[in-house]
């Protein structure tokens, strides 16, 4: 079997994703997500800002269990203790909050590689279960009296709201949705870009194929711990600009719920999507809110109908839906360049 032959081993949304309109289609959304700076204000623009910082965390889920087919239910750990690094870099040490994110980053990668590694012996079932163990347990190690001078225990930590700098005419909220929807774009393409290329289809590879992938050569145990180490990363940067929006850290903001709420995004939005995670991220912010909006005895039912409609209709989540609607027009519109080509 030669090198060239592990190509096809992904999945088809995969292959469609792989495709040049990808970052086009992830250009085309950042700049339509910059027009909220202007255009919305107050509590609908916090909003808009946790929306994209759920995408971002979303996407580092959907790395590890989309693409590599590690089932994660612990990733609201590796969001908290991002969003912890930050917030006590700044309440503690004074650091700017841009300078704290790679720091934090860092912080989620070795500790996403120190999970990763022992976690290799598990699979499926049992490795969702041991990252379900690790959602539970942080929490309450943030509370443990040994930390509490830099967790601030069951209190938490405050910390200031950037302002807008080099003068620029923008108020807080705005340049905090504007910067943290610059770090999103950035990290999107890089994700697309990791996933396009020979690592990307590895990835892939070990999820559809793990025996034929070995056989190949492959070297299975490093590359799962990668990639939750990547993973990790990216979920923890999504922690550090959640504290830096919401000001404020405690071990209560992350409960094992966060964990499932990042999944439900997963799922919704779309597995092995890197698009997916954006509407994922819209799902989970503004769906709940929604519910309680129609009713405020039971918003839990509420969001439960919704979710079920939401998946009957759609099983391969949003991103699946928008790439049955483009699938005809692609095709149709490379049967007409085709057709123009030896025309000529």
């Amino acid at each position: 079997m030669s090198g060239s032959e592990s190509v096809p081993v992904a999945t088809a949304p995969a292959r469609a994703e792989s495709r040049p309109l990808v970052p086009l289609a992830i250009l085309g959304l950042a700049l339509l997500a910059l027009a909220p700076t202007f255009l919305v204000e107050g509590y609908r623009l916090f909003q808009l800002t946790l929306a994209v910082i759920y995408a971002v965390a979303i996407l580092g889920l959907n790395i590890v269990t989309g693409y590599n087919g590690q089932i994660s239910l612990g990733h609201g750990a590796f969001y908290a203790v991002g969003a912890y690094a930050t917030a006590i870099m700044m309440a503690s040490f004074g650091m700017p909050y841009w300078a704290t994110l790679p720091i934090a980053a860092l912080i989620c990668a070795g500790l996403g590689y120190a999970i990763g590694f022992p976690a290799l012996r598990l699979g499926g079932l049992y490795l969702a279960l041991t990252t379900f163990a690790l959602a539970v347990a942080v929490p309450q190690i943030l509370k443990y009296h040994a930390f509490e001078e830099w967790t601030g225990g069951v209190q938490g930590v405050f910390i200031a709201k950037p302002d807008a700098p080099f003068g620029l005419p923008l108020n807080a909220d705005q340049w905090l949705y504007l910067f943290t929807t610059v770090i999103a774009v950035a990290i999107f393409l890089l994700s697309w870009n990791l996933l396009r290329s020979r690592i990307g289809r590895a990835m892939m590879a070990i999820r559809d194929q793990p025996i034929a992938a070995e056989a190949m050569g492959m070297d299975i145990a490093r590359l799962k711990t990668r990639t939750f180490a990547v993973s990790a990363m990216i979920t923890g940067i999504a922690g550090a600009l959640s504290a830096i929006a919401v000001e404020f850290v405690s071990p209560d903001s992350f409960s094992v719920m966060l964990s499932i709420t990042l999944f439900v995004g997963m799922v919704v939005g779309g597995i092995a999507s890197i698009l997916g995670a954006v509407f994922g991220g819209l799902f989970v912010v503004f769906v709940p809110n929604l519910a309680e909006e129609i009713s405020k005895a039971a918003p839990g039912v509420i969001y439960g109908v919704i979710l079920i409609l939401f998946l009957f209709i759609l099983p391969t989540g949003f991103a699946g839906f928008l790439r049955r609607l483009a699938g005809p027009l692609l095709r149709r519109w490379r049967d007409g360049a085709t057709t123009n080509q030896d025309g000529r």
